[in-house]
């Protein structure tokens, strides 16, 4: 980057593919989390090898402060753990909404973890966490990292019991 450039000549943008469903998964996801937005739904106006012309659907959005592009292509790899959205939360009430929309026709699992209905997996954590399980007190840490394993959607106030002892 040059120093009379303020900005990088190289940008990350998560991009996720949709079997169906592209356009109102996004929108759920821009409508539940705040700050985000759509930036353009288009058509695919070439044949491609998932379909003919205008059938692969495209988006750009953000989630927060990040980017993501999305197709709709029909079926290739499914979503599956190495892809998750973090969602990090300031209070129990955003937790609790977040995780109450998102696991709606999806699975719940350990750990503050879950599928939305599209198969996409997300993790819905306090901000909190990261204080707590680095605490300098090895036997504080330890407590939190084991009620942490024991938690589905996470509990703050269980959390901060557990440091406490």
């Amino acid at each position: 980057m040059s120093p009379l450039d303020d900005k990088p000549s190289t940008s990350v943008t998560q991009h996720l593919w949709f079997e169906k469903d592209m356009e109102a998964a996004i929108r759920f996801y821009t409508d539940l989390i705040p700050g985000s937005s759509i930036s353009w739904i288009s058509a695919l106006p070439a044949e491609s090898p998932s379909g003919p012309a205008n059938s692969v659907r495209l988006a750009g959005f953000t989630l927060g402060d990040q980017r993501y592009q999305a197709i709709e292509a029909g079926p290739l790899d499914p979503f599956n753990h190495s892809f998750s959205i973090m969602l990090t939360c300031d209070d129990q009430p955003e937790i609790d909404r977040l995780w109450e929309a998102l696991k709606q026709g999806g699975s719940v699992e350990q750990c503050g973890w879950l599928r939305d209905r599209w198969g996409l997996s997300w993790q819905i954590v306090p901000r909190r966490l990261g204080a707590l399980m680095s605490d300098p007190d090895p036997d504080k840490a330890r407590r939190v990292a084991e009620a942490m394993l024991g938690m589905v959607k996470f509990d703050i106030a269980g959390l901060e019991a557990a440091a406490a002892g």
